[in-house]
């Protein structure tokens, strides 16, 4: 596993980095890699998602089984409150 050394963090962001770390019972040091990893995607991550997005497209493509024509949101108002 790699090593990662930060320099001239700004006062106040590493005091706030600390709290979190604090609130988290985590050390800065875990907080820090905690936080890369989930705002930072690996290749594996990225392909996992551009395999979701390829899906989503697929499902979207495809034609619902009943287009008919649907009541407007008016009508169905008027539906609900005449019952």
């Amino acid at each position: 596993m790699a090593t990662l050394c930060v320099r001239n963090i700004p006062d106040d962001l590493y005091d706030a980095l600390r709290k979190q770390a604090q609130q988290h019972r985590r050390s800065v040091s875990a907080e820090v890699a905690l936080l890369l990893e989930q705002l930072v995607p690996t290749e594996r991550e990225l392909r996992k998602r551009r395999a979701a997005i390829r899906s989503l497209n697929r499902l979207s493509s495809i034609a619902s089984p009943s287009p008919g024509p649907f009541p407007s949101t008016e009508e169905m108002v008027r539906e609900d409150r005449s019952r």
